[in-house]
């Protein structure tokens, strides 16, 4: 699960630098918001839960992570697409808050299931 997560979080990795390095050349900033949303909630949410998964959780492989690691990405992926959508004034915000309040709630939801992870882990000791 843990590569999964890292390739995922590089490819959204690649797609924030690419419209950062998009509005910055063409002076329009107007993809900020978008942007920072695949930078932040892409990128780097995905880089830590590969780190969890690797460094914590033993990389698990059972259905709880699974469906983890899709809720988030399945998350990640419209909400990137509805700010784009947006902010690019592309659908009128009306028929886009109902997609971006989904991805947002598949994206807690995939934070809820990682703290569940978690506490179900059971601490190694240290020796």
């Amino acid at each position: 699960m843990d590569r999964k997560f890292v390739i995922s979080a590089l490819c959204y990795a690649l797609l924030g630098m690419v419209l950062g390095i998009y509005m910055a050349a063409s002076k329009d900033h107007s993809q900020f918001v978008t942007h920072a949303h695949i930078m932040l909630v892409g990128f780097v949410v995905s880089f830590i839960y590969a780190l969890c998964h690797r460094l914590w959780l033993g990389n698990p492989g059972g259905r709880l992570a699974c469906i983890q690691f899709y809720l988030h990405q399945l998350g990640a992926l419209v909400m990137s697409i509805g700010l784009y959508l947006l902010y690019g004034r592309l659908m009128p915000p009306e028929r886009l808050d109902p997609l971006l309040a989904l991805s947002s709630l598949a994206v807690l939801i995939a934070m809820g299931i990682m703290l569940a992870l978690f506490m179900r882990r059971q601490p190694q000791p240290q020796p």
